[in-house]
Formats: C-alpha cells, sequence, structure tokens
C-alpha cells in the first residue's frame, strides 16, 4: 500500500480548495461549509467481489469505469456488508449501527412493510442536514414506508393516490426519489416526496420457468414505470440532482447523495447496448451496464464542476446471488464471489465480503489499497471526520473512520467485525480469526442449517482466514481457547449496545445469538 502520513491531510484539503482547513477528525473548529466536501454513496445490489476486476484480478467482466474510479482512490480488500441480505444492510450503512439491534431480527422487508428506522434514529442523512449539507436519497430504498391504506389501518389495500408518510424524508433525506423495495418486489412505483408520481394501472409479473434471469414478482405497476428502464432512470434522476446542487456546492453549499441502485440484482435485464454484450450471460451484461452508469455519474460531477470536491464511495450490499448462474460464468472462468465461500444471504466470506472503492481527490491517495478490516457501518463515521461533527446527532454505535487508513494507517481501529446472515445467525472475528456460530452456511449455500442438524456438524465453526481463506477447516476442537474469545467478544459488543468506546446503550431488542447446546464461556 502507498502510504501517506496523517499530518499531511491539512495541507491536501488546501489543494483541494482550502485556505486554512484543519486536519480531517481534529479537535480544531469546522473548517467553512466552503471547504467540505459533497458525498455521494454508491451501494450497488447483489454485486459480488469477483464481478469487478479492482477488487479481483480474475475478473472477466469489463469495468473500465471502476477501474479508473480505483484508479483515482483507494480500494479495500477486506471490506463487509454488516449483513448477507438487503434490508439490514442498509439500516447498517445509514445508522452507523450493527442491522441485527434492531426490531428485524432476520430475512428482509417487502415493498408493503411500513417504516423501520424509527425518526429519532440518527442516519448519515441526519449527520449531513445537520452540518448544513443538502441531502437526497434516490433508488432502492427497501427500510419500508407507511403507506395509505383503504379504509385506514394497518391491514387494507394501498391507496396510491394518498400520501406516503416515514419515508426517508423522516431518515435525514429532504428530496427522496425511490423504489419501495427491490425491483422484483411489488409495487412497482416511484415514491417522490410522499407521492406516488404515477397511479397502477395495470398488474405485471413475469415467472422464473419464462425467464431465468428476468423474472419478478406479480404485482401492480405504475404507469411511469417500466422494470428495464428502472436502472437508467434512477441514474438519470441521480445526474439531475447533482447538476441542480453544482452551483450552490461550488459557492460552499455541498450536498449528500445517496444511490442505492436496484442492480445487478433481480430482474437481470440489460439493455442495449449491453445486452449480449460480456459474451457470458445477462448478469455479467448487467455489471457492465452498472459500471457505464457509474461512469455517466462522474461526468455529471465533472460536468457540474464538482469533481474534485466530491468524496465518492462505491459499494455493494452483500456477495453475489446464485441467480447470476454461478456454474454457467464459471464456464467463462468467472467467479463472481472471487473465489470465496458461499455467497448471498451465508455468513460465510462470499456472503457479505463486499466490493469497497474511495475516491475523494487531494486527500485520499490515487491507485492505493488497504487491507484494514472495514464495515459499512463505518460511513457514518468516517462523514463525522470528514465534516468535523463528531459525536453531534448521537449515531455510528458500530462504526471507526476511515479517514486515519485515507492518510496512511494500517487500521481504522476496527478490531472486531460482527456478520449477519439471512436467517439471524451471527459470526464474530477477530484479526484472522473468525467464529460461525451456526452448523452450516446460516443462508442458501449447502449445508443448510437443517441438513448441518441432521448430519450432526458442530454447532461452531472457526476458522484462520489467513490460512484458509476459503473456510474448509473447522478448527473448533482445536482451538477452544480462541472459541472461548470469541465468543465473550461477541457477549460484550451484544451486551454494550456498541462496538466503540463510550456508555452501555440499549438494542431495540433483545438479541440472542448462541446456538442450542452452547454456551458462554465462564467469568475469569
Amino acid at each position: 500500500m502507498k502510504l501517506i502520513a496523517p499530518i499531511f491531510l491539512a495541507s491536501m484539503l488546501s489543494s483541494a480548495g482550502a485556505q486554512e482547513a484543519p486536519a480531517v477528525g481534529s479537535d480544531q473548529p469546522t473548517a467553512p461549509a466552503r471547504l467540505r466536501p459533497n458525498v455521494v454513496v454508491v451501494l450497488a445490489d447483489d454485486l459480488g467481489i469477483g464481478d469487478i476486476s479492482p477488487t479481483s484480478g480474475g475478473c472477466k467482466i469489463k469495468t473500465p469505469n471502476l477501474a479508473r474510479m480505483a484508479a483515482g482512490g483507494m480500494t479495500f480488500l477486506d471490506a463487509h456488508s454488516t449483513s448477507a441480505v438487503c434490508t439490514p444492510t442498509r439500516y447498517g450503512l445509514l445508522t452507523g449501527r450493527y442491522n441485527w439491534r434492531s426490531r428485524l431480527s432476520k430475512g428482509v422487508l417487502n415493498g408493503n412493510s411500513g417504516h423501520l428506522i424509527p425518526e429519532e434514529r440518527a442516519t448519515i442523512g441526519h449527520l449531513m442536514e445537520a452540518s448544513g449539507y443538502a441531502t437526497a436519497a434516490i433508488g432502492k430504498w427497501h427500510l419500508g414506508l407507511d403507506w395509505s391504506r383503504v379504509g385506514g389501518g394497518a391491514e387494507g389495500a394501498i391507496d396510491y393516490g394518498g400520501p406516503v408518510t416515514n419515508g426517508p424524508d423522516i431518515n435525514g433525506f429532504g428530496h427522496y426519489h425511490v423504489l419501495p423495495a427491490s425491483l422484483d418486489m411489488a409495487p412497482y412505483v416511484w415514491v417522490d416526496g410522499g407521492k406516488v408520481t404515477g397511479q397502477p394501472d395495470r398488474t405485471e409479473g413475469v415467472t422464473r420457468k419464462d425467464d431465468r434471469y428476468g423474472w419478478y414478482r406479480e404485482g401492480p405497476v405504475g404507469a411511469d414505470f417500466v422494470i428495464e428502464e428502472a436502472l437508467p432512470h434512477i441514474v438519470g434522476e441521480a445526474c439531475r440532482f447533482i447538476g441542480e446542487r453544482a452551483p450552490a456546492a461550488r459557492e460552499g453549499s455541498p450536498f449528500l447523495l445517496y444511490l442505492p441502485l436496484p442492480s445487478p440484482h433481480t430482474p437481470i435485464v440489460p439493455v442495449p447496448p449491453f445486452k449480449g454484450a460480456s459474451g457470458m450471460n445477462p448478469y455479467a451484461d448487467f455489471v457492465m451496464q452498472v459500471d457505464h452508469h457509474l461512469g455517466e455519474l462522474m461526468g455529471a460531477l465533472e460536468a457540474g464542476g464538482v469533481a474534485d470536491n466530491t468524496l465518492v464511495i462505491f459499494t455493494s450490499d452483500n456477495g453475489c446471488s446464485p441467480e447470476a448462474n454461478f456454474p454457467l460464468l464459471g464456464e467463462h472462468g468467472h467467479d463472481p464471489n472471487g473465489g470465496l465461500r458461499g455467497h448471498k444471504a451465508d455468513l460465510y466470506e462470499g456472503g457479505h465480503r463486499v466490493p469497497l472503492i474511495v475516491r475523494w481527490p487531494g486527500v485520499v491517495p490515487p491507485g492505493t489499497t488497504s487491507t484494514a478490516l472495514a464495515c459499512l457501518t463505518d460511513i457514518y463515521a468516517t462523514l463525522e471526520d470528514v465534516t468535523g461533527e463528531r459525536g453531534r446527532t448521537g449515531g455510528g454505535e458500530d462504526g471507526f473512520s476511515w479517514v486515519p487508513v485515507f492518510g496512511g494507517a494500517p487500521s481504522s481501529g476496527r478490531r472486531t467485525l460482527v456478520s449477519h446472515s439471512v436467517s439471524g445467525h451471527f459470526a464474530v472475528r477477530e484479526g484472522d480469526w473468525k467464529l460461525c456460530l451456526a452448523g452450516g452456511s446460516g443462508g442458501w449455500s449447502a449445508p443448510r442449517e437443517n441438513v448441518a442438524k441432521k448430519e450432526g456438524l458442530p454447532p461452531l465453526q472457526l476458522f484462520n482466514l489467513a490460512s484458509d481463506p476459503a473456510e474448509q477447516v473447522n478448527l473448533v476442537a482445536e482451538q477452544p481457547a480462541r472459541v472461548a474469545q470469541l465468543l465473550g467478544r461477541l457477549e460484550r459488543v451484544v451486551r454494550r449496545g456498541r462496538s466503540t468506546e463510550g456508555p452501555v446503550i440499549s438494542n431495540d431488542r433483545e438479541v440472542s445469538f448462541l446456538p442450542p447446546g452452547v454456551e458462554l464461556p465462564a467469568d475469569d
């Protein structure tokens, strides 16, 4: 890794346009608003670490725009989502808090679900608003909305002509234009500022039998909604927001754009000229389209004259889904999960290790990589440092700032990582050691938990990721002291309500994590 000493952060900010800016994250007075960078957080959906060239030397999909972004910034090689599925990871990214502390103990929400993040829970939206930023959420929300209902109550049919409440607005986003959930979950409508933009005028759906890649669940579709055009539409809205905000940003009124993409998640619907472009399958085509749209986004920043003062974070919500058709991609020499075990939904590394690229001209050294352990909950703490607002809004209980890593430090200070599967199983990692509190994957790959139980597999799995990155050798029997240590680490993180230093706080529910028959080690 190329190193830049932290002491030079202030001077790098100066070269980016600041005149007397203090070091990012210092105790000095906050820099004038005009010196603060715009922030764009792009969250791909089901994109594997092996799907882009910056994080996988064996990638067979052409991703030139992401390669260009990596050449201009830093690529993290040990980055993780908080969960192996959609909704929980989004909760963790926005709040800086592990998702399993919320009322959602497993699984995901659907398009009809009520809001998950309460108004009083701090998010990066609140953080940046408090720092004077214009904020926007554009794309796949998947954190619940409170629909108007025919006849009132929570069980009635949705009244699409009524107001939509408790959306991204209560979570700190002054502007929002969102898809309620995944692109394969009804209803298929755009919600903009509390209103549906086009009333449903038809019901559509495609079965897996009819389309191996492009299937989506049957449901109401808005008059202005076209499944195949959803991704281009979202990116177009994002570019429009950047164009509208750029003049003010150049004058010192920055913006935060949270851009959760609905792709390359199902329905996998690449459009020309990407359809067939990979020579592999529609999934690879769709990844190429995602890369193209990132290029459009970067182009909008350039056109607005704000690219050199914008912090861009690109990542994914979890590992790749088997919907990508792993066997067929493998015939072309491509592995979406980069040789890791498991995939989306799992406790294994393929479920939650994700691409992460950060570009911030003048601060993040170009063309660098980092092996620092990183989690998407860290975005909150990083933005606290970027804005000088550490502790102001009270969130980020499980986040560690990447700013020291930008300056060359080998670590953000993060010692542990807690991972969570679709079924609510836990894993805890410290250093190279990872303990999975499940007999199987905890998700969809083999062995599933019911199979692991029938086969009498141990209820715990211990791996050394340095010597066994593919998680093949269970060392539980050989390393009882290490198992006890990691169980104790996890218990402390759960009990204290936080991973960071500070007073003990409450989780939103009673959190249980021990498999049947497993007990915590006795206190010394």
